[in-house]
């Protein structure tokens, strides 16, 4: 885990180092231990290190091929490197350190831009062989890759913010993006951002990029949700879908030099990594969870779930109870380390848990992926319900935060076109190899809406602190073959049917048959207080009104009355408003 960043310059100069430095500044927090730097000609690569595998400096970044002299910068863990090294081997090729960089610069010279499809983890890579500059990302998403063009060069980094201390990027707002943003709760998919001068890479993707400037891109990888040529039963689909997942697991445990934690919620997902962890004689577990100050209508905490699962396994069980005068103090810093803008309350739950088991370990696991992967979350069977309307109908009815007349009340008119989100949603949906409805929207989530939504929050609230979170349920081949699942196994026993299977007997009944629980943090989902104060001083800023992006009507409307406009999901529509106008100014 690290934060990567570089420059191809195509006029005839080479890169300014000063331009790197600032960069790597902004990328320090997602690699505390080391910085590495390699020019060449017409590129410049960078590297902060977390170190996790091979801690000797022989890991250390960027790496170099001295033969040929490609250089590579990583972010991300290759859980398959120690099988990849040994084949790598046995074609000639000598390593000169142990981990999983070097596996990827060989896997590069012996199969070309091929390797990526060789590659089980989770990645961001940039690869220079003295001719063309070669970037990829993992099939899910997992680690961002975010790149800038002009003219002269193509800068490329871990974060919007190192490519905006770069300088020279192209700050106006995306007219698509903001669309997007305020549909899908802060989703903007790839390759949009909100800047019109920031473009990010696609999962399953690879960029070329040569010397005269052009871009090609290639997708490596794409999910089929299509039944099996032979049925299986339930008891078989069960068993298939355990083992796979004990394997994942298995994987992201025995993969680092350093203690690797487990954050537990509280919920099923997380629970049933505990147990497989133990299940696999995994001994001294260490377990992290969080909560917050009640609310009315809302509890704070899940403790009475996290600790019987604890106590089942004998963890090594840290609890953290945050105030909601720590949530308001801290939240600016939160915000500072998100990449794009987030509306998810839990962002800073995140955050100031990271911050404290950063303190602990350097890896944990973390129940990410597992309700869009097997249908937890409760809009699914709604939508599974609807009977009339095309795919576009259903899933929008259920699953939009403002439909198409509601963002024209709120985006000022310079901002107004065509209903650009129900158009890219519609395409996936329609996209080949799906069964069914349900087969399309989960493959959806999976593939776009996750990426950009959840899976982001986490990596940019964990790497903040230096900690590397990874993702079992996100493992591509069990995904790929949970895509393959009829859907009833998933929607049955009200989501995620086959994990209560599994379940069974590994975890308390009670966490596996209680009501499907988010992560609470009610100050942010009941806006009062000096939470309402907050945002209100935010909105009526001089900075918000003069940007110009939306309407005071509608802005007055929900401060008039802020727990009044929630969205399908129950997302606060008012700190969607303040949060992304807190971001601007946060990086103008």
């Amino acid at each position: 885990m690290c934060g990567i960043a570089g420059e191809f310059r195509f006029d005839g100069h080479t890169p300014d180092p000063e331009i790197l430095t600032r960069m790597l500044a902004r990328l320090a927090r997602r690699g505390p231990d080391a910085e590495g730097r390699h020019a060449d000609g017409a590129v410049q690569l960078g590297h902060r290190r977390l170190a996790i595998i091979d801690l000797s400096p022989r890991s250390a970044q960027p790496m170099i091929d001295a033969a040929s002299g490609t250089a590579l910068v990583v972010n991300g863990t290759i859980y398959n490197y120690p099988e990849l090294r040994a084949e790598l081997i046995a074609r000639g090729h000598v390593f000169h350190s142990d981990g999983d960089t070097e596996v990827i610069l060989r896997a590069y010279l012996q199969w070309g831009e091929a390797c990526v499809e060789r590659l089980h983890g989770m990645f961001a890579f940039a690869i220079w062989n003295r001719k063309t500059l070669f970037l990829a990302r993992d099939r899910l998403g997992i680690k961002p890759l975010y790149y800038s063009e002009s003219g002269a060069a193509v800068r490329f980094a871990s974060t919007p913010q190192a490519l905006l201390a770069a300088g020279g990027v192209d700050t106006g707002i995306d007219a698509v993006a903001l669309h997007h943003l305020f549909t899908l709760h802060a989703v903007v998919p790839a390759p949009r951002t909100i800047y019109n001068g920031i473009r990010k890479l696609a999962p399953g993707t690879t960029l070329t990029i040569y010397p005269q400037g052009k871009l090609r891109h290639r997708t490596y990888w794409s999910l089929k949700a299509e039944r099996p040529a032979q049925p299986k039963t339930e008891a078989e689909w069960t068993e298939a879908i355990h083992e796979s997942l004990r394997q994942a697991v298995k994987k992201r445990i025995e993969i680092a030099d350093v203690k690797v934690g487990v954050l537990l919620s509280g919920g099923l997902d997380s629970s049933l990594l505990v147990a497989l962890l133990a299940e696999q004689g995994v001994s001294d577990l260490l377990t992290f969870t969080v909560g917050f100050e009640d609310q009315p209508e809302e509890r704070g905490n899940e403790f009475e779930y996290s600790d019987p699962v604890a106590a089942m396994y004998g963890t090594r069980h840290h609890k953290f109870l945050i105030p909601n005068a720590d949530v308001l103090r801290r939240l600016p810093e939160a915000v500072d380390q998100m990449s794009e803008p987030m509306f998810a309350q839990d962002a800073v739950a995140f955050y100031l848990l990271s911050e404290q088991v950063s303190k602990t370990v350097k890896v944990v696991q973390s129940g990410q992926g597992a309700d869009e992967v097997f249908g937890g979350y409760f809009w699914y069977p709604r939508m599974a319900a609807e009977t009339s309307g095309s795919a576009l109908d259903r899933f929008r009815k259920h699953y939009f935060d403002r439909d198409h007349d509601e963002f024209l009340e709120m985006a000022m008119p310079a901002y107004h076109g065509p209903d650009y989100t129900s158009e890219t949603i519609a395409a996936h949906l329609a996209a080949p190899f799906a069964d069914d409805f349900i087969d399309q929207v989960l493959r959806m989530d999976t593939t776009m809406l996750i990426t950009d939504d959840p899976v982001k929050r986490v990596d940019n609230m964990t790497m903040a602190w230096g900690l590397e979170a990874r993702v079992p349920f996100l493992d591509h081949q069990l995904v790929e073959l949970a895509a393959s699942m009829p859907a009833e196994m998933k929607l049955a026993s009200e989501g995620k049917h086959v994990l209560k299977q599994i379940a069974r007997g590994l975890v308390p009944d009670a966490v596996i048959d209680r009501k499907k629980g988010y992560f609470p943090m009610p100050a942010l989902k009941f806006v009062r207080g000096e939470f309402l104060d907050f945002m209100r001083d935010i909105l009526d800023s001089q900075a918000c009104r003069e940007r110009g992006l939306y309407q005071r009507g509608y802005v007055n409307k929900l401060l008039d009355a802020p727990e009044q406009h929630h969205t399908r999901i129950q997302g606060s529509k008012l700190w969607h408003l303040a949060l992304l106008e807190y971001w601007l100014q946060k990086n103008a």
